[in-house]
This record gives structure tokens, C-alpha cells and sequence, in this order.
């Protein structure tokens, strides 16, 4: 696993992150348009060369090795 980057609900995502992920992640963020996300932040690390991002709330977002997206959550 390698070490990625923080950055706040709404910013700008890290532009090495393919564009696939990018826009799962904003359709994460656009789900939690109706709640206070001003304090929470993504976390991106990378397994295996692909982008993990996970959100303070415990959404993951994971990129399969035929470029599909998953989603789960962290309980």
C-alpha cells in the first residue's frame, strides 16, 4: 500500500486519481448535498498502483482491476 493524500468534501481531488474515480467520488459528494460535510475529508492510498479513497464516514471507493469502481462502507 502506498500513502496518497488528504483533501476536504467539495476540493480538488489529486489529478494523478483516473477520471473514473473522480467521478464516483463526486457522485458520493453529490448524495451529501443535504449534509454538513465541512469538517470531513477523503483519504486516498493506493494498493497495488490503483486509488483507494475512503471518506471520514466510512464510504470506500475502489478501483477493480478492470477499471470498475466499488463502493462499500467501513463499519
Amino acid at each position: 500500500m502506498q500513502l496518497g493524500t488528504r483533501w476536504s468534501v467539495g476540493g480538488e481531488v489529486p489529478p494523478r486519481v483516473p477520471d473514473a474515480m473522480v467521478a464516483a467520488i463526486r457522485e458520493v459528494e453529490s448524495e451529501l448535498a443535504d449534509v454538513d460535510t465541512t469538517q470531513w475529508r477523503w483519504t486516498l492510498t493506493w494498493l497495488e498502483g490503483r486509488p483507494v479513497a475512503e471518506l471520514d464516514d466510512g464510504t470506500r471507493l475502489r478501483m477493480a482491476h478492470d477499471g470498475a469502481i466499488l463502493r462499500d462502507r467501513l463499519d
